[in-house]
């Protein structure tokens, strides 16, 4: 319990809700590709991105995001390492959520380029959410990525996905070692753990929050 640092009330809450529900004045799109900053839309809008390894759940658990605009298209594909640029989708005008491509396994060749170019270049980028596979935990490409956000000093969160996947005790065990290697060995990482299962939607209500959060668009309500 000392853990959960984002406990946000009924208020918060629905005010994420509202901010993922399409209505008419209020459109969520996808807006463009790129595969260089050049190519990237203007950063107008605050900015949240999403990465991890190439079979994490990334393009799921944006779908589930969005699970409240069925009318907005995220590809999720069958073959793992899919997406291959960073597709960037507009939340009417209040931010901007990015789907990077997966590192590790399918990569694309200019994976590096494409990702620490948009990390180090984009100021308009809150938060990046790293994804982990709740089921293996961290892997070697895992570290290499956080290696990469401390690096550069980029304020990240992890995400364990897939988590309907894993025995109860396996997942603890996979929470516990993840907890203890945030504490110890991280600077730039937010302390609290989102658990989230893009089948059952578990978690997916508190990581709207989260975004909203910390793209500057729950003030009114966290303030109450």
């Amino acid at each position: 319990a000392a853990l959960d640092l984002f406990r946000p009330g009924l208020a918060a809450l629905q005010r994420a809700e509202a901010l993922f529900t399409a209505v008419r004045g209020h459109n969520i799109d996808y807006v463009s590709s790129a595969v260089r900053m050049e190519h990237a839309p203007p950063p107008a809008l605050p900015e949240v991105c999403f990465i991890g390894r190439s079979n994490v759940g990334k393009s799921s658990l944006i779908r589930a995001l969005f699970s409240l605009s069925p009318e907005v298209e995220v590809r999720v594909s069958k073959t793992p390492g899919h997406t291959k640029k960073m597709n960037f989708f507009k939340v009417g005008k209040y931010f901007t959520l990015v789907d990077m491509p997966g590192y590790g396994y399918r990569a694309p060749k200019d994976f590096v380029e494409m990702v620490e170019a948009y990390l180090q270049e984009r100021h308009s980028l809150k938060r990046t959410f790293l994804l982990v596979d709740g089921v293996v935990g961290l892997q070697k490409t895992d570290h290499i990525a956080i290696e990469m956000l401390e690096e550069f000093g980029i304020p990240y969160v992890m995400v364990l996905t897939k988590i309907d996947r894993a025995s109860q005790g396996l997942l603890l065990k996979n929470v516990l070692g993840i907890q203890e290697f945030v504490n110890e060995k991280t600077q730039g990482c937010f302390p609290q753990l989102f658990l989230v299962s893009s089948v059952q939607y578990s978690g997916v209500h508190l990581l709207r929050c989260f975004v909203a959060h910390v793209t500057g668009n729950l003030p009114a309500v966290e303030d109450s």
